[in-house]
């Protein structure tokens, strides 16, 4: 079996990663791990639950302090920088945006730190995943800008907006993905994987059995939020819950694991209307509730074999901050055409 030997950058809970194995092991192909980036101390616990990674290779966090020579000979970069700088759900600050001492914007410039180097050991590709409004940031000049600092570092950069509802998962995501090959491999037929032929539907991802009572919706809660709908429509505004068509595909969830109130589902089987947390009124006996972790996980094309072991809040900020497997995937397997067919020549 081939291996190719990858990065993984601002890792998350590990779905680019993921996407990777999966796209390559289609072709025979394998894709190892040498080394991995993320700071955020929950995103650690469900990656190191999910991958066999060296609890060692966890600790390197803050990419900024990550020494260029501490990082092995690699094939792939995988980097999905941070998405908030770019976001319309944020303040699209982009380069400006600061969180916690850090400023998000520029953090692309160290994933082309560390893979700037001597030519012979540049990676021969970088993959990178962000949010859709880092197409039209600054009047796109934010994403001319890192297409630019590619090309600089010998790069021929393939780049495009691709939703996840067309590629098997029913959630309406759109984002960028781009796909730089190191300028000795022939990426001229590179091309991004067309739609599935099948499109999902939010039935195909419900739990089949009943879930707890803790994720309806109080009568309290569920009568705020039409009164919240309610006034905001009034000034023709389009934004509050929805009550999603389960033929229907959902909205996207979000960075964060907010707007669980835009993807909500009625579900009738509840029988027992117990509260087992603090509500304020009673459960509602409409069937409206929220979507669970699992369910938000199968938004993301995660398999039910993926290990969901913190608490929902955790599991729903880090579903809603990851990427659509799937997706990963399929381009994945494209990359990896490109790949073989330099190695054959």
């Amino acid at each position: 079996m081939k291996q190719y030997r990858a990065i993984d950058l601002f890792a998350g809970i590990g779905g680019i990663r993921l996407g990777f194995e999966q796209g390559f092991r289609k072709h025979g192909s394998g894709v190892e791990t040498v080394f991995v980036s993320e700071w955020d101390e929950h995103a650690k616990t469900t990656y190191a639950s999910n991958f066999k990674t060296p609890a060692a290779d966890l600790r390197q966090g803050d990419i900024t302090k990550i020494e260029e020579e501490s990082i092995p000979q690699f094939d792939i970069c995988l980097a999905g920088f941070p998405c908030q700088a770019f976001s319309i759900a944020g303040q699209k600050k982009g380069f400006e945006d600061e969180y916690k001492g850090k400023c998000r914007g520029t953090l692309f410039f160290d994933v082309a730190r560390l893979c700037d180097r001597a030519e012979k050991d540049k990676p021969k590709v970088i993959f990178c995943e962000n949010v859709k409004g880092l197409e039209m940031h600054d009047g796109g000049r934010t994403l001319e800008i890192i297409l630019g600092r590619m090309r600089e570092m010998g790069y021929t950069v393939h780049w495009k907006v691709l939703n996840s509802k067309d590629y098997g998962v029913p959630q309406n995501r759109e984002r960028v993905y781009i796909a730089a090959f190191r300028n000795d491999i022939d990426s001229r037929a590179f091309k991004f994987p067309d739609p599935a032929a099948e499109k999902a539907a939010l039935k195909d991802i419900l739990e089949k059995d009943p879930v707890s009572v803790k994720y309806y919706l109080s009568t309290r809660y569920l009568d705020t939020l039409k009164k919240h709908r309610a006034r905001h429509e009034a000034k023709g505004n389009g934004f509050g819950y929805e009550i999603k068509d389960p033929n229907g595909v959902s909205s996207a969830i979000v960075c964060g694991g907010m707007g669980r109130e835009r993807n909500l589902v009625v579900d009738d089987r509840l029988s027992d209307f117990t509260p087992i947390t603090n509500i304020k009124g009673e459960v509602n006996r409409d069937g409206v509730r929220k979507m669970t972790p699992r369910e938000w996980a199968r938004l993301q094309g995660y398999p039910d074999s993926y290990k969901l072991e913190l608490a929902d809040t955790h599991l729903y900020r880090q579903m809603g901050n990851s990427v659509t497997v799937p997706v990963i995937s399929a381009i994945a397997e494209k990359i990896w055409e490109i790949l073989d067919a330099s190695e054959r020549k």
